[in-house]
Formats: C-alpha cells, sequence, structure tokens
C-alpha cells in the first residue's frame, strides 16, 4: 500500500482522464492521495475531489509563488476551509525564490501565517523550498514549527540539512527526483530514519523514471517507492507500509 501525499489532481491537466488516473492509482496500490492546494480556488477544488472520490483528501493554502495574487480575503477564506474534515493540512506554503525574487518579503509573512495556521489548528504544513533551503529552515525556527507537524515537501537539500529537518521533528517528502541518474537526493534518503520518510509525485510535475519528461500521476508513486527501497536495501512492501504509517500520523485525519 502506497499514500501519495502530495499530488494537484485538481489542476486542468487531468481534466480529460481524472476518473482514470485515480483508478490506475488504486489499482497499483495507492490508498490514499493528498490533493494540496496552492491557491484559494484549487485549494476548494481539492476538498470537492476529497468528496467525490474515496481516499482522496485535500489540503488548503497559498503557494508562494501565487502569494501576490492572492485577494485580501483569500487568507481568511484558506482559515475557513480548514474546519472540513475532508482537509488534513495546510500548504502548499513555503518560500521560492527560483522564479521572482522580488516577492519574497510577501512569501515571508505568507509562510509565517500558514505555521500559525498549522499551529492553531493542528494540522500540519505542507513547505515548499525552490532555491531557499536557509530562508526556510530560518523561518520555521523563527516561528516555532516545532510546535506544529511540519513536511518538507520535494525535499532536494543536502544531509546537513535533512538531520537538521529530523532533529526539528519534521518529516521529509520524496519524490520523482530520486530515480533520476544525476542526483544526491537518493543518498540522504538512503540514510534518514524510515520513521521520517513520506513518498509523494507532486503530479502533474516531477515524473519519475521511466516518465521523465511527462505528465505525472499518482499511480507513479511506485517507482519512487522502488528507488527507495533499492537504496535502502530493504523491500517495496515495507517500504510502502512504513511511509504509509508515517502519512496516516502526520496527516491525522486522514486515519
Amino acid at each position: 500500500m502506497f499514500v501519495d501525499t502530495h499530488a494537484h489532481i485538481m489542476a486542468a491537466e487531468f481534466d480529460d482522464d481524472r476518473d482514470a488516473v485515480i483508478q490506475r492509482a488504486v489499482s497499483v496500490g495507492v490508498a490514499r492521495i493528498v490533493a494540496v492546494g496552492y491557491d484559494l480556488a484549487t485549494s476548494r477544488a481539492a476538498i470537492d475531489l476529497a468528496t467525490r472520490y474515496n481516499g482522496v483528501y485535500a489540503t488548503v493554502g497559498i503557494h508562494p509563488c501565487h502569494v501576490a495574487q492572492a485577494g485580501p480575503g483569500d487568507f481568511e477564506a484558506i482559515e475557513e476551509l480548514t474546519v472540513d474534515k475532508r482537509v488534513v493540512g495546510v500548504g502548499e506554503t513555503g518560500i521560492d525564490l527560483y522564479w521572482d525574487k522580488s516577492t519574497f518579503p510577501l512569501q515571508e509573512r505568507a509562510f509565517r501565517w500558514h505555521i500559525e495556521l498549522g499551529k492553531k489548528t493542528g494540522l500540519p504544513v505542507i513547505v515548499h523550498d525552490r532555491d531557499a533551503h536557509i530562508e526556510v529552515m530560518t523561518a520555521l525556527a523563527d516561528a516555532g514549527a516545532s510546535e506544529a507537524s511540519i513536511v518538507l515537501h520535494c525535499f532536494t537539500g543536502d544531509e546537513n540539512m535533512a538531520y537538521e529537518a529530523v532533529a526539528a521533528g519534521y518529516h521529509l517528502g520524496f519524490g520523482g527526483v530520486v530515480t533520476f541518474k544525476k542526483n544526491t537526493i537518493i543518498d540522504v534518503a538512503a540514510r534518514l530514519p524510515l520513521d521520517r520518510l513520506l513518498i509523494e509525485t507532486d503530479s502533474p510535475y516531477l515524473a519519475p523514471v521511466p516518465y521523465r519528461g511527462k505528465r505525472n500521476e499518482p499511480a507513479h508513486v511506485r517507482h519512487t517507492a522502488e528507488a527507495l527501497a533499492r537504496v535502502r536495501e530493504i523491500t517495496v512492501e515495507t517500504l510502502g507500509a512504513a511511509t504509509s504509517e508515517n502519512a496516516c500520523r502526520v496527516f491525522q485525519r486522514m486515519s
């Protein structure tokens, strides 16, 4: 059994075959999918999918690349959505310095707001980090994020950052990048405590080998699981069971 802890299955890329995508995931052993919102509209859409499909759950939040476009009432509306029992997490939030560094102050304020929302609601916070390792870890520490459950989604940091995250009590999500030929993330994942690992797809992005460059989907999480199992020298069944248990512990409303 697998849990895809990060998928944007509400995205337009799935509008033509969403039913088939979810069925393919089920057919390869994906028991649960976390549909991650990245603005108010997609957060609402994630909840709608969680209503329509068994095994689909939602998170609500405003992605750092969308904070500049957020309306004046969007954050309040996101907070209101957290009362829905189909909502299992807050985010996607965080800091992205790859696309637009000029919005960093807005991103940082929004990130801290999401962390506080996580602490207030008891929901885990899903963290996006692109070219911002120091800024993300600093913001988490300054905001007292150890009081909230933190998931570093699509982890791409080095071993030192990984162990700092583990020491702080965070969980790390690994996706298709671990299947790429030239990556060091797989070596980091090999040495971390198994009880801190989560697996994800980030669908429709970052498809694993052998689908790299194509649309990603939750069924492909198995390829990530297989890569992690090989490097850790355990069976994929053991890896799947452990990461599924971790996911249910982090996303407690999913249990």
